[in-house]
């Protein structure tokens, strides 16, 4: 998911993305434990989007308190 995608979301759908990524993210760790997990860069670029997520919800939280 690219940064520019993010931002068009709301605080709240932010928030929603992030929950179902945090699950997937969950998912894939469980696989990869259990060797079922062909495709172990999905759980990086996963981390990467919630970090994105994050960072931007963060940037427009702080915009709209100044």
């Amino acid at each position: 998911m690219k940064a520019s995608q993010i931002r068009e979301l709301s605080l709240e759908e932010m928030a929603a993305k992030e929950g179902e990524l945090t699950a997937e993210l969950l998912n894939l760790r469980f696989q990869k434990e259990t060797g079922q997990l062909s495709n172990t860069a999905r759980i990086r670029d996963l981390r990467r989007d919630i970090a994105r997520i994050q960072t931007i919800r963060q940037e427009k939280a702080g915009s709209t308190q100044s």
